[in-house]
């Protein structure tokens, strides 16, 4: 990958002498030593190093008209958009890739700027359809947007447009290559964040096509988000697709609620009809990415929704009843019990609201049967100190640590925007990473130690190979999954990963405030719940069944009939009839995330509003 300040350093030594400053009038600026001053239309900026021209203008509140270049990839500078001119220089340079120099004045509204990105804009059109009326892209576009600012108001253009093929990369991902203007941004994210080399280029010049090579789906838990990197209409959304315009949306911030992360997106809603979900900017947790189930997922909001209360008859059939009469036997019932008579289970998508309100609903039945269904261990400190079931370290404190050690976790399928980061850090700071569980593809190298507890208890007493590793990290980091704490031996593995993250504390001498022990959830009540006093794991009601149960959008099934009494009262509440709605006596339709306002804690204790 190309690294700017390196680049700079390469070059400042052959920079000519036709490129010093002139006698323009300016106001000068008395730099710092280890600062470049630069001017900018005449106004003196001082920035780092090895930085870029076009991050000087944005810097001095310039903003640089560009496709190929994102500041989270690495620079390609070949779309040739944010040509500048340089005072003296003999041509434009490319804004993205030339680092500035002591001294240049930069250009960017002169008559040779002017003239050099209107020409660069009509080769981009000369090949482009006029598609704008049908394609997903309109009122979105930056070529829509940079052509009205920066191009011509008529084309010179008389020859043949060339055609392409529109290329099958799957379900999610729609192409449309004719209007493809190669800026590369789409193969250089598969290749860095996502970690797979399916995208690439082929062909050269007129011939350029972006493609697979050979006909195969994009195979990335990312893929959907080279539909926002796309500068242009080529590659939009299959199931967006003619459905709606971004000005008949209304946009709502929210959190994806589908895994412990909590990714921030966008909602976009028409008529109250969720109409595509997009990602929201948020530096500490997913960046400017989120996964394909984040992305994809809406369309089960309006599909199989509970949308009227349910009771079950004689024949043990669930039917259609009125509100009144679903909530006078829930009352009823509710009012016939008393203490360990009745419990609760919370799922996991159950908002922190909710679970108060569940909470004060049993406690003022003076019932403390308050369960999750993730299990958690509570032996020694368990759930009461709250560093023992956070990810403590932070998902953004990833890219400061040296050495990951990841126990029976698989981040890639469980938190996909924490495994970008963890790939992030590995591609960019030399992250050293190692796994203790099943060996899987995680987009990026690391020590496989096995898969057999004996290796946790080798770490933990000091005579596995890789200790000294551990002892000689200067900030090391271990992440368990909830995962592998849902196992009879939970309580012991967590026990013994304390013990490891202890000694390497301990060894490698780290400053007070870091913290090595760190638990990565999967669902995103559980942070909440545990808040809250709920007891993880249902053990507590398998032992003790109560006479009537309520089920919070529990659907994981880690309860059944056999479990209870035959004279048990069940009552499910959800948005969706999954496991928990078909053995329940009374169901009562409950609000997806999209349609309440709501609170829910993360993974690393970060809270979020939908």
């Amino acid at each position: 990958m190309l690294r700017l300040p390196n680049v700079g350093r390469a070059l400042a030594g052959a920079a000519k002498s036709s490129l010093a400053p002139s006698n323009t009038v300016r106001t000068p600026v008395r730099a710092a030593s280890n600062m470049v001053e630069v001017f900018v239309d005449g106004k003196p900026v001082e920035v780092e190093p090895g930085t870029t021209v076009l991050q000087a203008c944005e810097k001095a509140g310039i903003q640089i008209p560009r496709f190929c270049y994102h500041e989270r990839l690495s620079v390609a500078g070949n779309c040739r958009m944010c040509l500048v001119e340089i005072e003296k220089a003999p041509k434009p340079v490319a804004a993205c890739a030339m680092p500035v120099m002591k001294g240049w004045n930069i250009l960017t509204n002169s008559e040779k700027t002017r003239k050099a990105r209107e020409g660069v804009m009509e080769f981009l059109l000369a090949n482009h359809p006029l598609d704008c009326p049908i394609c997903d892209q309109g009122g979105e576009c930056d070529l829509q947007d940079q052509s009205m600012q920066f191009g011509s108001d008529r084309s010179r253009f008389l020859e043949g447009k060339r055609a392409v093929e529109d290329k099958n990369i799957g379900p999610l991902i729609k192409t449309i290559m004719t209007r493809c203007i190669q800026c590369t941004r789409c193969v250089r994210f598969a290749s860095e964040i996502a970690g797979v080399e399916d995208l690439g280029t082929t062909g050269r010049g007129n011939n350029l096509q972006i493609g697979t090579y050979v006909e195969k789906m994009f195979m990335s838990e990312l893929s959907g988000n080279v539909i926002d990197v796309c500068p242009v209409g080529a590659l939009t959304s299959k199931p967006y697709a003619f459905t709606a315009r971004p000005w008949e949306t209304r946009k709502t911030e929210s959190v994806d609620v589908l895994d412990a992360v909590g990714s921030n997106i966008v909602v976009s809603t028409r008529g109250g009809e969720v109409m595509r979900v997009m990602p929201r900017l948020n530096e500490d947790v997913n960046e400017e990415w989120i996964s394909d189930k984040t992305r994809f997922s809406y369309d089960g909001l309006k599909r199989q929704r509970l949308t009227q209360p349910l009771v079950k008859d004689n024949s043990g059939q669930l039917t259609p009843t009125t509100w009144e009469d679903a909530l006078t036997r829930v009352a009823g019932a509710l009012q016939s019990v008393q203490g360990g008579e009745v419990a609760a289970i919370a799922g996991g998508m159950a908002d922190a609201e909710a679970l108060v309100s569940l909470k004060d609903l049993l406690n003022g039945l003076n019932s403390e049967n308050l369960c999750t269904e993730e299990v958690f261990p509570t032996a020694g400190a368990g759930s009461d100190l709250r560093s023992n079931y956070l990810l403590n370290s932070r998902i953004a404190g990833i890219e400061e640590c040296d050495l990951l050690l990841l126990i029976g976790t698989n981040p890639r399928y469980e938190a996909p925007m924490f495994n970008a980061r963890i790939r992030k850090s590995w591609l960019h700071n030399e992250l050293r990473v190692a796994m203790v569980g099943h060996n899987v593809d995680l987009s990026y190298t690391y020590d496989h130690l096995g898969e057999e507890t004996s290796v946790l208890r080798e770490l933990a007493n000091g005579t596995h190979p890789f200790c000294q590793v551990l002892s000689a990290a200067k900030r090391p980091v271990v992440v368990v999954g909830s995962s592998a704490l849902q196992r009879e031996d939970g309580a012991a593995i967590l026990s013994t990963v304390s013990t490891i993250a202890q000694n390497a504390r301990t060894s490698s001498g780290v400053e007070e405030g870091w913290k090595v022990l760190n638990v990565l959830h999967r669902v995103a009540s559980q942070v909440a719940a545990l808040d809250l006093g709920y007891k993880a794991g249902v053990n507590a009601i398998r032992n003790n069944p109560p006479k009537v149960l309520f089920l919070l959008g529990a659907d994981a099934g880690c309860i059944t009939r056999a479990d209870l009494p035959k004279d048990s009262l069940i009552i499910y509440q959800g948005h969706h009839g999954d496991v928990g709605a078909p053995i329940a006596d009374i169901v009562l339709p409950g609000a997806a995330f999209t349609e309440k306002n709501a609170t829910y804690v993360n993974t690393e204790d970060h809270q979020s509003c939908v």
